[in-house]
């Protein structure tokens, strides 16, 4: 059975409409999950290690005031795009539209005010909450009134995030949620001792803005290799790399498959991801630089935390070969992500 309790976490500013944000605690045996109506955000994951203690392992802040400060959408859902679009710009239809540019040259994660900023419409489900909101027609400089749902749902082990919309002017969509992960616990000072693994034979390489190239290149014989579990410092060392930001392409299937592990061998933890989505972003927070002080006041260095990022390919709008970025009228947009919690 799952637990859904709700209570107010916060007020937004006034200049900022005031409003109450909540907070929906989801609790089965082997999970407690806090989830904000400001950006649909994950606040805190607990869950067993092998010794049987609960521990958070999503990095974010005990307060409100630390998720209405800029921060780099820990815990966020992101779009109407998640990721990067090139120079913002893209064209539909014969027609060109412009975005903000709020990542060098590029739009970042839908832009100056996206889905992670905004105050969600709650409703609570028997095992979860369900979250609503309408996107209005050029809300960022997107296309059309984009009606979103996103619903997560906790089953024992196992926390369900499906990603619904629908829309009245065809218009690019990828929606992700950016939970910053560390198993041995948030707040602790890297992720080295992690072990990861990802299904993709292919990823894609980046210009130095991190917009993909165009290529999909094939992993085997370089340092994006992770089909076989890597502990994640050594691979680092041995490769010489400055951490990962990049979309690694899975199976072209809309139906659930496991894309990727990440296991924390000294306490057990381990954690699967299952996604219906084309590519899954896998970043080492390397832009955390301990500027930022999270939960209990404790600064978040880079390498601190792992993201495993569902989505669609990285400026999927701009490159025709890329999995299909666009959401037509009359059409649903449907991809569900499933992280499965457990000790080995």
């Amino acid at each position: 059975m799952t637990e859904v309790k709700r209570e107010v976490f916060g007020q937004m500013p006034q200049e900022e409409g005031g409003e109450a944000v909540e907070k929906f605690v989801l609790k089965s045996d082997s999970v407690k999950v806090e989830i904000l109506s400001l950006g649909c955000i994950i606040a805190a994951l607990e869950t067993k290690g092998r010794d049987g203690e609960f521990s958070d392992v999503v990095l974010g802040f005990d307060t409100l005031e630390g998720y209405t400060r800029k921060h780099p959408f820990f815990g966020a859902v992101v779009g109407r795009v998640a990721n990067r679009i090139a120079k913002g710009r893209f064209s539909v239809d014969g027609k060109e539209y412009q975005l903000f540019l709020n990542n060098g040259p590029n739009s970042l994660h839908g832009g100056a005010k996206g889905f992670d900023k905004v105050l969600w419409s709650p409703q609570v489900l028997p095992n979860g909450v369900c979250f609503f909101r309408l996107s209005p027609d050029g809300e960022e400089g997107y296309p059309g009134d984009l009606k979103v749902w996103v619903t997560y749902t906790l089953s024992g082990r196992e926390l369900a995030i499906n990603y619904r919309a629908q829309t009245s002017k065809t218009t690019p969509i990828s929606l992700t949620n950016h939970a910053y992960f560390n198993l041995a616990g948030q707040g602790s000072r890297d992720i080295y001792d992690h072990e990861i693994s990802i299904e993709a034979d292919s990823y894609l390489p980046v210009d130095d803005t991190k917009i993909p190239t165009g290529e999909v290149a094939a992993v085997q014989g370089t340092g994006f290799d992770l089909r076989q579990p890597v502990e994640l410092g050594k691979h680092l060392q041995k490769f010489h790399l400055d951490g990962f930001d990049h979309n690694f392409c899975l199976q072209q299937t809309q139906a659930r498959r496991l894309v990727a592990r990440a296991r924390h061998p000294p306490t057990g933890r381990a954690m699967e991801v299952h996604t219906t989505q084309p590519g899954i972003q896998f970043y080492t927070g390397n832009n955390l630089d301990g500027s930022l002080k999270g939960k209990g006041s404790v600064a978040y260095h880079k390498h601190s935390a792992f993201c495993l990022e569902t989505q669609n390919w990285p400026d999927a709008v701009n490159k025709p070969h890329f999995p299909n970025a666009l959401l037509r009228t009359g059409d649903e947009y449907n991809h569900t992500t499933w992280l499965v919690f457990h000790t080995a």
